[in-house]
């Protein structure tokens, strides 16, 4: 079945397209009227995006890719759902931003784009997963960079996958990776069951994915490990005043995300 998993995924996530355009999870009325999806250390981390080209992978409904057009980015959104992407064309229209979005898998990007190149590449926050091949797609950054552009990546960290529900013990192994296969009714947010529920997911460790970018030529410029998350994985974390979710100072503290920069240092000829 992980032979499928193009297909597999790309069912379960057109589902969940249109479950989500109307959850209050993502509340895109909220957006319309003005919300930024992204988070604070996401924005002081990629710095000034104005006047300057963006390319984002995976982006589903688009909403973080927007949030970077309306801080003054180019946009260019890519993800492999259709539903999303039409989603994220008509949020475009509703709020006035300049933004193109295509339908196209990852590994599908150089010639859905044909080529173009970019200052910037955001992708994550639950991505990674989604892909079995992460030279390949280390590639792909690497090819959509304009020389000295920057890849910038934020992400749920490989660590919080095996540890138990409870957060405290280590329940499954850090490099048991290969596709695990899931067929489970609901997505993460509020709404009706899904009938497309086969999924197949792949952990990396956090070496493949440095390792991968590195032999893509790419320079790693930080790698920052933070012990917060976005949404309450274990019953053990608190809410606090930023908005993400922490364990309280008296429990040992273990990196639940983590981000990285890495820049594009080749120079290459301009395609024709």
């Amino acid at each position: 079945m992980t032979e499928d998993w193009l297909r597999l995924n790309r069912e379960n996530w057109d589902e969940r397209a249109r479950v989500h355009a109307g959850s209050d999870f993502y509340d895109l009325p909220g957006f319309r009227a003005g919300a930024c999806t992204l988070r604070e250390f996401e924005i002081a981390e990629v710095g000034d995006v104005s006047g300057r080209s963006l390319l984002h992978l995976q982006c589903h409904m688009g909403q973080d890719t927007l949030s970077w057009a309306r801080r003054g980015a180019a946009v260019t959104g890519v993800d492999f759902s259709e539903p999303a992407i039409r989603t994220a064309r008509g949020l475009a229209e509703d709020i006035g931003a300049p933004a193109r979005f295509v339908a196209s898998d990852v590994y599908a990007v150089p010639e859905a784009l044909g080529g173009e190149r970019f200052d910037i590449v955001y992708t994550g926050i639950g991505a990674l997963v989604w892909l079995p091949d992460l030279t390949r797609w280390a590639r792909v950054v690497a090819d959509a960079l304009d020389d000295g552009g920057f890849l910038y990546l934020a992400e749920f960290h490989p660590m919080t996958d095996i540890l138990g529900e409870d957060g405290r013990s280590v329940a499954e192994g850090y490099f048991d990776g290969g596709g695990e296969v899931s067929d489970y009714p609901h997505t993460y947010t509020d709404g009706p069951e899904l009938t497309r529920t086969v999924t197949v997911e792949w952990r990396h460790p956090l070496g493949d994915v440095v390792t991968a970018l590195a032999g893509a030529g790419l320079r790693i410029e930080f790698l920052h490990e933070h012990p917060f998350t976005l949404f309450q994985r274990y019953p053990g974390l608190r809410r606090d005043g930023n908005g993400v979710y922490r364990f309280p100072p008296d429990r040992p503290q273990v990196p639940l995300m983590y981000s990285l920069r890495a820049r594009q240092r080749n120079v290459r000829p301009s395609p024709r």
